[in-house]
């Protein structure tokens, strides 16, 4: 009935957690298809350990491609590797609402895996935005989108032109075509990775402008918002000069 794809590039610290929930879930998935960009580190291992088909990914639009062509259920899940199904019910709820409601693209609202209150208030700001939009201006973002698949091969799955937001470029070109919801049934907790590494205002300036260029001029298809895919462990670098050892004091950066 289902088959969930999962993009990825050097997800060792994040595949498991994602897996494990998964495989916690009281419907369970025909297939876990993941798409896998050259990985370096454990991502394969880790998704072999689960059972996990493994096919030959790229970013993120692509790798979805090659995961939703190997699919053979009615219905595909895609979802990011840093995401967890805490509700041991989520796809049991969402598939259930999905059907009732008679939708062929859906998504959900979100939650941050984070303790910060400006982490909630920044994430139900999003929620809230993309509802008030709803099926005139969808949104799905990529790391939670549930789809059938005879829409994601109508529309050509994901334009793998589009470099940045390709997510949303594909939830407007299905939802032309087929019946486009947000699911209320449930909630998907997300990473806060992205925020932490890039800054929140960094992050907030960057869709905002992407959110403008999909609505005034389309969709994507350079890369002057530099996108990047794939994660890596940083190490920490020791300090090599007086200015570099006052400032990790004075921030408390320790190794």
């Amino acid at each position: 009935m289902l088959t969930i794809v999962i993009p990825t590039k050097n997800e060792e610290a994040h595949l498991s957690c994602l897996l494990e929930s998964i495989r916690k879930q009281t419907l369970q998935p025909a297939e876990i298809i993941v798409a896998d960009a050259g990985s370096t580190d454990q991502t394969r291992v880790i998704a072999t350990s689960y059972g996990a088909r493994i096919v030959e990914g790229g970013m993120p639009g692509p790798g979805r491609n090659r995961g939703a062509a190997a699919a053979q259920t009615d219905l595909i899940l895609f979802l990011d590797a840093d995401v967890e199904l805490r509700d041991s019910q989520f796809l049991e709820k969402s598939i259930g609402e999905m059907l009732e409601r008679k939708l062929d693209l859906a998504t959900c609202d979100v939650f941050p895996l984070s303790d910060a209150w400006i982490d909630h208030v920044i994430h139900k700001a999003y929620n809230v935005y993309v509802r008030t939009w709803g099926d005139v201006f969808p949104h799905a973002p990529g790391f939670c989108m549930f789809v059938r698949r005879e829409l994601h091969e109508t529309i050509g799955g994901f334009d793998e032109n589009v470099l940045f937001c390709e997510d949303h470029d594909y939830a407007g070109r299905a939802a032309r075509i087929g019946s486009f919801g947000i699911l209320k049934s449930t909630k998907i907790p997300v990473s806060i990775r992205r925020l932490d590494r890039d800054g929140r205002v960094n992050v907030a300036i960057k869709y905002t402008l992407a959110e403008l260029h999909l609505a005034m001029i389309g969709p994507i298809k350079h890369d002057r918002f530099k996108y990047t895919f794939g994660h890596h462990k940083i190490k920490f670098q020791k300090p090599r000069t007086k200015f570099q050892k006052i400032l990790n004091s004075k921030f408390k950066i320790r190794p």
